[in-house]
């Protein structure tokens, strides 16, 4: 339990997956913890009984920037974020990731002087389409302390000239978040039951990423992949609120003919559904370390990924298109002994200690007040 003052620090966030990789670091600040929510992820079914699962305390939420373009939320999160911390200036702020809203809080600390943590830091794609990709680069360059998850991470931070003294290698805070939040083989049993699915002969996807999602033909052809698998074996897709309405837009429903269609799940339930998938497709960068402390293969559809080390024996790239289908047969063939060898793998992701190695950072900045060195400004060339 940190001893700083009530409030003391900001943890700036907006999206569930930012909720899941900070929640235990959260509960390990206590009544220190100050959690302001931009709303980038503003459907109540994205929200609501999810901050009950993950046992934290109701966010302080900030007006006017939900479901709006990625520079206006950025504006607002930040104009919004700066009057708060005028107000009640923090000792420390925290963000994770690579989100609109990690971007507004990365930016609102710095101009305030306060003192900047980066949950996640030195993730790299190389991939300029990428909004993230730009979003994760400038947070690295305002950063004081930068919380690299793998050893990998932090080659990549010093290759860019980030001084080694402000990068920490603490690992990745989801290996805790999956191991806290799975449930019981019991309760996952029942689960499977209630769903008609079997373990180990069944298929679990998701798709939200706007690259897959806003271009119709990249949505058509992920669709279609996953109803030609669901002629083989169950395909279950636990389905975003903005994909389902991309879909309807679209004309694409007879699509999901052969696959069970799911609304957005607990956080709990999801990992339930994934630990026992015969094999996962997603698109999503959290289910691309969540799948390395699960044991289960994935086929990521995306074009490029910050995230190599789950390549290595986890998963495997392929963008929209029949590819999908051939790597997940791929994985569907390799049958009990490839789970198995899955199984037996540790995650390159760490231990489990990231939170507590990053409050114990967090902390030592706070107390140190604004870390020495002037990052006052962005560097030539940090955009990337």
């Amino acid at each position: 339990m940190s001893t700083l003052p009530s409030r003391s620090v900001a943890v700036v966030l907006g999206t569930r997956p930012e909720l899941v990789k900070l929640a235990e670091l959260i509960r390990l600040l206590g009544p220190a913890a100050r959690i302001l929510h931009t709303g980038q992820h503003y459907d109540p079914e994205l929200s609501g009984g999810f901050l009950d699962e993950l046992r934290l305390p109701e966010p302080e939420f900030l007006p006017g920037v939900g479901g709006r373009s990625r520079a206006v939320q950025v504006g607002a999160a930040l104009a919004a974020l700066d009057t708060n911390f005028e107000a009640a200036p923090p000792l420390a702020v925290v963000v994770q990731g690579d989100t609109n809203a990690a971007l507004s809080g990365a930016l609102a600390a710095n101009a305030r002087e306060l003192p900047l943590l980066h949950v996640e830091a030195g993730l790299r794609s190389h991939d300029r389409a990428m909004p993230e990709e730009h979003n994760r680069v400038m947070i690295d360059r305002l950063a004081d302390v930068l919380c690299a998850p793998t050893p990998g991470n932090r080659e990549l931070l010093l290759a860019e000239g980030i001084a080694p003294e402000r990068i920490e290698v603490t690992g990745n805070t989801v290996v805790e978040a999956v191991r806290d939040h799975l449930p019981p083989p019991r309760e996952r049993a029942a689960l499977l039951a209630g769903h008609g699915l079997t373990a180990d002969g069944y298929v679990l996807a998701t798709v939200h990423r706007p690259e897959n999602t806003d271009d119709i033909a990249a949505l058509t052809a992920v669709l279609g992949e996953l109803a030609r698998l669901g002629e083989e074996l169950p395909v279950v897709l636990p389905l975003h609120p903005r994909t389902r309405a991309r879909i309807a837009a679209a004309g694409l429903d007879p699509l999901l003919e052969t696959v069970t269609v799911l609304p957005p799940s607990g956080y709990g339930t999801f990992l339930a559904l994934a630990r026992h998938a015969a094999v996962i497709v997603s698109d999503s960068g959290g289910v691309q370390e969540e799948t390395t402390v699960l044991g289960r293969p994935l086929v990521v559809v995306r074009r490029s990924t910050e995230r190599p080390e789950a390549l290595a024996d986890f998963a495997e790239l392929t963008p929209p298109g029949p590819g999908i289908t051939t790597a997940a047969r791929r994985r569907l063939a390799e049958g009990a002994d490839g789970l198995r060898r899955l199984a037996a793998l540790p995650s390159p992701y760490g231990d489990g200690g990231a939170s507590l190695r990053i409050a114990g950072l967090v902390e030592t900045a706070a107390r140190a007040g604004r870390t020495a060195g002037d990052h006052s400004s962005v560097p030539a060339g940090a955009a990337a």
